[in-house]
């Protein structure tokens, strides 16, 4: 890692509400990231253009993943904002710190525009996950901070036998809005930074080999 510090705001489920996105940039402005990484659902049905483009006006590096909600044409937006990036089954590498994406979600009993194929994507994104990455999905894994609608789990079965054959060091994701936090999967901590409730996301410091540490915010 190139720096002895390296803190990660993450979010996810901004829905293109803008109070979420002012939320969004007065922690950036307070808490002054190495990057801000939003784990998907990031627009809404109005202006998403104007909205990636706020996002790309914000004094840090943005790093994204399409979630079940945002249509095709995001992949566009961001595309033509250098300040944003898509992670979307690639590596980014930001200051040392290996990021690595997948968008989309799961079939599960919400809307989705994007239901991914997962078995082929698992399969694609596997040569990409090493044990120092940070991988960001927009589900998270299945039995850990999955629980909507009461005891429904709607997490990802393929992604949390990835994690556990991969193990990498972070698992950053959203998808639940009643359910962020974070937990262990075995050595892999999983964030659900979901804002879609209450929350405006979390601080997650990497510090050398040390764990992860993480602040919900």
């Amino acid at each position: 890692m190139g720096k002895s510090e390296f803190t990660i705001y993450a979010t996810a489920d901004l829905h293109g509400h803008l109070d979420r996105l002012n939320r969004i940039a007065d922690n950036v402005a307070v808490l002054k990231p190495d990057v801000l990484v939003i784990a998907g659902d990031i627009t809404g049905h109005h202006e998403p253009a104007a909205y990636i483009r706020r996002l790309n006006d914000l004094p840090v590096p943005v790093l994204t993943i399409r979630g079940n909600m945002d249509a095709q044409e995001i992949e566009r937006l961001i595309a033509s904002c250098p300040n944003v990036i898509s992670l979307h089954q690639r590596e980014v590498n930001v200051d040392g710190v290996r990021f690595v994406g997948m968008g989309g979600t799961i079939p599960v009993p919400f809307s989705s525009r994007i239901c991914l194929r997962e078995k082929q994507m698992l399969e694609a994104m596997d040569h990409l996950i090493k044990t120092d990455s940070v991988l960001v999905a927009h589900p998270p894994p299945y039995g850990t901070l999955d629980e909507g609608f009461g005891n429904l789990h709607a997490g990802s079965r393929g992604l949390r036998r990835l994690i556990l054959e991969k193990q990498p060091k972070l698992l950053i994701c959203g998808h639940i809005h009643e359910k962020p936090g974070w937990a262990y999967v075995e050595k892999t901590l999983v964030v659900n930074c979901s804002m879609g409730r209450s929350g405006v996301g979390a601080l997650i410091t990497l510090s050398g080999y040390a764990a992860p540490t993480v602040r919900m915010l």
